[in-house]
């Protein structure tokens, strides 16, 4: 039997969930596997942690810029515009933009920010623990991270739902929930570099400690950011910097419901949730995969790949490697020696991934002693996306706080 009914191009197979089984099989029968694509060339699926891992260490061999990051090709004036993100940028461009913010996120800056993420968090849980109901994705696992990185960038309160709503339409460009053209895509780019044009021009005026104010004063090379290069910076910044802890502390909380063992051992000792916060990004991470381009002829166990030709990386897939953990398909919350990929690896590695997990300990550490019982009220709603592994909404109910 050969492997042409595996979809991986399709997000309506993604709706129900991750499809492990066709990653299981990927793994045994075909490593570095070549895929058909609708409407473009087709793309190699790695599925192996070591594989992954390689690509992912070779910027000059793999590029993040040639075609950007995504599966699906872009004219060559939408990838300019792309290639302004750090995301889609290589060394030695990509280590320079990086280097602007870097101290932001450092385990130093990051330990001091705890005693303001605690207080921010129980505000959150009092928010809906005595009502004994609510929808987890946006009055719980949304609420911290945006607010953080918010705060990070100075913007002011009353602004800080909008972010939230085109950090949505940004990333659910598959689900017709959010977008429905790549004019809708277009649309929400443009209000959020509107938007970061206008926090400058507030930042101009009343100089503030925040990243806002670092982007619109640095230098590279001699030279401030081109408004094109702020405006891409803020950007990234405000999406990835909210949706993607949002989609792990959904994920997180959706594998203890289902797991009702591991939820118990986590509230009956909070300390393990640290370990647990590894567990849920191995487990279910954020991001399904990443897309390079070879930028020469190469090869990975024996196949041939040409120059030009898209390589995807899958994270699900890496992160459940039987060559790397034992009994990878099951979740345990205690699990040592955790070497997940699910914040990358290399050049790429993510900018917020201390930030990310402290958030997610100290949310968790308050949800799981205050929201007792916890359970699902509804099935959740998944994101039509192969891009992002997330929810789009999960009632949960759980016993009243008195």
């Amino acid at each position: 039997m050969g492997l042409d009914h595996i979809d991986l191009d399709n997000p309506d197979n993604f709706v129900s969930g991750t499809p492990h089984h066709w990653f299981r099989e990927l793994r045994r029968e075909a490593p570095v596997h070549w895929h058909k694509e609708r409407g473009g060339v087709g793309f190699w699926n790695l599925t192996k942690y070591e594989d992954v891992k390689f690509v992912s260490r070779n910027p000059q061999l793999f590029s993040s810029w040639l075609g950007g990051t995504n599966i699906g090709d872009r004219p060559e004036e939408a990838l300019m515009g792309m290639r302004m993100i750090m995301l889609n940028m290589d060394p030695p461009q990509h280590v320079k933009f990086r280097r602007i913010v870097q101290r932001g996120f450092t385990p130093q800056m990051t330990a001091k920010q705890e005693p303001y993420l605690r207080a921010l968090s129980k505000r959150i849980v009092d928010a809906v623990a005595h009502r004994g109901e609510c929808e987890f994705v946006e009055q719980l696992a949304a609420e911290l991270p945006l607010q953080v990185i918010c705060e990070l960038m100075g913007v002011p309160l009353e602004d800080r739902k909008l972010i939230f709503e085109l950090s949505n339409k940004l990333i659910g460009f598959d689900d017709p929930e959010f977008q429905n053209t790549e004019e809708d895509a277009r649309q929400a780019s443009m209000q959020m570099f509107g938007y970061a044009l206008k926090l400058a021009e507030k930042y101009r005026k009343e100089p503030a400690d925040n990243l806002t104010n670092t982007l619109m004063n640095v230098e590279i090379d001699g030279e401030k950011l081109s408004e094109l290069e702020f405006c891409s910076f803020f950007l990234l910044l405000a999406v990835a910097g909210n949706e993607t802890t949002r989609t792990v502390t959904t994920n997180g909380m959706r594998a203890l419901l289902a797991h009702p063992d591991q939820l118990q051992m986590l509230a009956n000792d909070p300390s393990l949730v640290p370990t647990a916060v590894e567990e849920f990004v191995r487990f279910d991470p954020a991001v399904h995969y990443f897309r390079r381009t070879a930028t020469q002829d190469t090869e990975i166990r024996g196949q041939k790949i040409a120059k030009g030709q898209k390589v995807v990386m899958w994270y699900p897939s890496a992160n459940r490697d039987e060559d790397i953990f034992s009994e990878p398909d099951r979740f345990d919350v205690t699990r040592q020696n955790n070497q997940h990929l699910a914040f990358g690896i290399g050049e790429h590695y993510c900018l917020g991934a201390n930030l990310a997990r402290l958030e997610l300990t100290v949310i968790f550490q308050e949800m799981l002693t205050r929201l007792k019982n916890p359970r699902l009220a509804a099935p959740p709603r998944r994101l039509r996306s192969n891009f992002i592994n997330g929810v789009k909404e999960m009632r949960i109910e759980f016993d009243p706080e008195r």
